[in-house]
């Protein structure tokens, strides 16, 4: 758990320079298939995760998240079917802040917007095999490992696997659900 409580907050435009600084770090985008970024890739970036919130049906929520006043990090929650009620989570966090409980904290609320708030049946996450840190965080959320994808991006060292974690509303205990209601998981600022 991280020292200050983690606050997420819808994303707006002027949240572009804040998401740039770890965009452009190769050290966060290791894993990813994207970055490090320019200012016009990250300005891009945002500009569609605001845009986003005016989709009908909305299936992309981008959050910035933020220890006090400073954005340390973001966290999307995409409906990935509103049919079957599947989403997925992904989450990202400043080198300042790694080892905060900052990435958990993200999880956390996204898992609860999920199941409370739009009523999924099951939320998934994948990351590289490589990144132990990610797959911590997974487990912390009490997500259950699936399996290995191969082969699922190019990304600057060649083609990386995937690992899929997800849970299902039924083992998203009540206490979670009681333990996530107090948050202000999405003010609007």
């Amino acid at each position: 758990m991280s020292q200050h409580p983690v606050t997420l907050t819808r994303i707006t435009l002027d949240d572009w320079r804040a998401v740039h600084t770890w965009a452009r770090l190769p050290e966060v985008c290791r894993f990813q298939p994207w970055g490090p970024n320019t200012e016009e890739q990250t300005h891009a970036f945002v500009k569609a995760a605001v845009e986003a919130w005016s989709s009908t049906p909305q299936q992309r929520f981008a959050h910035v998240a933020r220890l006090g006043d400073d954005v340390v990090g973001m966290g999307e929650l995409q409906v990935r079917s509103h049919r079957h009620r599947q989403g997925e989570i992904s989450y990202i966090v400043h080198p300042r802040a790694w080892g905060k409980g900052v990435g958990t904290e993200i999880g956390r609320r996204l898992l609860a917007h999920g199941f409370a708030r739009l009523g999924l049946h099951r939320i998934f996450a994948t990351c590289d095999p490589r990144n132990v840190g990610s797959s911590r965080v997974l487990t912390k959320l009490g997500m259950t490992y699936e399996g290995r994808l191969r082969h699922t991006a190019w990304i600057r060292d060649g083609w990386r696997d995937s690992l899929v974690f997800s849970v299902l509303d039924e083992e998203w205990s009540a206490e979670n659900a009681e333990e996530c209601r107090g948050w202000d998981t999405w003010s609007s600022a």
